[in-house]
């Protein structure tokens, strides 16, 4: 792949992705996942949609093969909130071979206090604990592939996060914050793509991570973490009003496939280049001071690593 201008990247810009595998997380019709999946599957990529339903990969399925029929789509079923879910998916994800990329993409934004069966708040486990044991269980696969990139998607709302999640996840601490938590979530993606890829290099592994941000991007994210649904009564409202002075899902997807298919080196953020970074053609960008603190990007590692009982090669 050719390089291409840290300023200035459009989809005319991505190669040909032919023989190549990329596992995304997080499709649901209409967000990012789906659009990020749609776009690569356009250009040959052999696609693998991960999601926690047969029903959402079947609507996700339907709606990329009406734009790509001879699209070439794998699924794998797995809830990132459910550490034996994730488990069970990456002993499944050995049958597709080598990986070429993964998207970290799957979220949840703003959600009510709760814990998962794991005892974990659901933002961390879905935003964190989830992708961090996902990744470190294929990363067999992604070395196989002696090329690999991770992306994982992360937030502007990582400016938000006072600290580093690095307290007993499974323990209440204060009051319950969402959006304060919801930050940390965000900031934690960034604090782990920077130590992967420092240690992949470390190791001489053939990896690469990297983050994207979708700016301010209309998905049904913010409806269902408030009502735990996109449509009906005040969910539909919400729904149409952030969509309403957005940008549109597809264009939040650029800065992910910006940073799975562009030549840029590991430890680069992408992110939209417009005012605030809420909108535009995507570039790189940069991530606040917390989220390059190699203090907390270490310590966030081993306690995820003591939280989900992996450790990485």
């Amino acid at each position: 792949m050719s390089g291409v201008p840290v300023d200035s990247w459009r989809l005319a810009d991505m190669p040909d992705q032919s023989g190549r595998t990329v596992l995304i997380t997080g499709t649901s019709t209409g967000g990012l996942g789906h659009h990020t999946a749609l776009e690569l599957a356009r250009r040959g990529a052999r696609v693998v949609l991960a999601g926690r339903s047969e029903e959402r990969l079947d609507e996700t399925t339907a709606a990329i093969r009406a734009e790509v029929p001879d699209a070439e789509l794998d699924r794998l079923r797995v809830d990132l909130a459910d550490l034996d879910s994730v488990r069970r998916a990456g002993a499944a994800a050995a049958a597709l071979g080598p990986i070429d990329v993964l998207v970290n993409n799957a979220g949840v934004m703003g959600t009510p206090y709760s814990r998962t069966t794991d005892g974990l708040e659901r933002q961390m486990a879905t935003n964190h604990f989830g992708p961090f044991l996902l990744t470190g269980l294929l990363l067999p696969q992604l070395v196989a592939s002696t090329s690999a990139t991770v992306v994982t998607v992360s937030s502007t709302m990582h400016r938000v996060a006072r600290s580093a999640p690095l307290g007993d996840p499974r323990r209440s601490s204060g009051r319950y914050h969402r959006w304060h938590v919801y930050g940390q979530s965000k900031l934690a993606n960034l604090l782990f793509t920077f130590e992967l890829d420092r240690r992949a290099r470390e190791a001489a592994l053939p990896v690469k991570a990297l983050a994207a941000h979708p700016g301010f991007a209309g998905t049904h994210l913010a409806a269902n973490g408030q009502y735990g649904r996109s449509r009906g009564g005040l969910a539909s409202i919400l729904d149409a009003a952030i969509r309403g002075v957005s940008q549109s899902a597809a264009a939040g997807a650029q800065p992910t496939l910006m940073a799975a298919t562009a030549d840029l080196p590991g430890a680069t953020y992408c992110g939209p280049g417009g005012p605030g970074e809420m909108s535009g053609l995507p570039r790189v960008v940069e991530a606040n001071a917390r989220a390059h603190d190699a203090d907390a990007q270490r310590r966030l590692w081993e306690l995820s690593e003591e939280v989900t009982g992996i450790r990485y090669p």
